[in-house]
């Protein structure tokens, strides 16, 4: 057992928090590089992750993390004046809270150090596969809280999203509002890894 950090949005936090998020799709890179062609092929064993390459160029690859080991999950925080962590998933949305979010000068999540974590979830699968594989069970684990949020009438139009398939089509949407302007959005179809999880306590 090992353990990793591993980032969050704040919308994902609140739904791990929430009890809806017990999956996470991250895009595997080889060498840097998103693996988008259909002409390449990964394979997960027990040694690790196989590259398959039209190239001919192949190889082994660590896991992103292995069943057990234990993820300590940043997010965006900063702390009061007493000194204490405080943490953005815990102060709304910038539409409407009590607690303005210029109350604190919030620190990115990728700065946020060992100690202040607050979130610990035990990995209890792993797999690879292409994103658009993604069932609609699956799309539900990615704690996607509105379906009509991330959805529009374009991705019915993809023969593989079928108009009642509305989870996987607002994860979609979700995915491609994070991923699409760095090259690998959902029509690309990367492969990412699959990491199911579950929440545990900090003792």
């Amino acid at each position: 057992m090992k353990m990793k950090p591993i980032i969050f949005s704040t919308p994902m936090v609140r739904a791990i928090l929430d009890g809806r998020k017990t999956q996470t799709r991250r895009v595997i890179k080889i060498n840097g590089c998103p693996i988008t062609s259909p002409k390449e092929s990964l394979e997960l064993t027990k040694e690790g992750l196989i590259y398959h390459s039209f190239c001919s160029m192949s190889g082994y690859y660590k896991l992103l993390c292995q069943p057990g080991d234990i993820l300590w999950v940043r997010e965006t925080w900063s702390k009061d004046e007493n000194g204490e962590y405080v943490y953005r998933a815990n102060y709304g949305t910038t539409e409407d809270d009590s607690f303005p979010p210029s109350m604190f000068k919030w620190r990115p999540s990728i700065h946020m150090p060992r100690e202040a974590a607050r979130i610990f979830l035990r990995a209890t699968n792993v797999r690879v596969e292409r994103v658009q594989d993604i069932t609609e069970e699956d799309a539900i684990a990615e704690g996607v809280k509105d379906p009509y949020e991330y959805q529009s009438p374009e991705y019915y139009e993809q023969p593989n999203l079928r108009g009642f398939e509305i989870n996987k089509s607002a994860f979609a949407g979700c995915w491609d509002s994070i991923y699409s302007k760095r090259g690998y959005g959902w029509e690309s179809n990367p492969w990412v890894w699959v990491v199911a999880f579950e929440k545990i306590s900090k003792e």
